[in-house]
């Protein structure tokens, strides 16, 4: 596995505005963001897409989640933002370590893509 640019910011080689850290996960601004808010919560964990995930990481996964909310809830956002996860090129994705959008701040259509 090469090294993303994800893991230059765990590894603080790279800048990004960091809005939430702990000992599992980062979450920071999307550089090219799609929305008013839009921010990238990773795991620290390398694990380049959600399909690669197995039983071991389902503390881990949670806890992305549970980030998001309280995310969300700092941001005053709780009652409308959006949650993607991109698993593979086909689908969008483009840094391969697993990452969760959390996007808010416009108008979202249904159905998304």
């Amino acid at each position: 596995m090469s090294e993303t640019i994800f893991q230059k910011i765990i590894d603080k080689e790279l800048p990004a505005d960091i809005v939430y850290e702990d000992e599992s996960c980062l979450a920071f601004k999307d550089i090219n963001p799609v929305a008013p808010i839009h921010i990238l919560i990773i795991p620290k964990k390398r694990i380049e897409k959600i399909s690669d995930s197995n039983t071991e990481d389902k503390e881990l996964l949670g806890h992305l989640f549970l980030v998001a909310g309280n995310i969300a809830r700092d941001l005053g956002i709780e009652d409308a933002f959006r949650l993607v996860v991109n698993n593979g090129a086909g689908a969008q994705q483009t840094v391969f370590h697993l990452h969760v959008h959390l996007i808010a701040g416009r108008e979202f259509n249904w159905p998304p893509g």
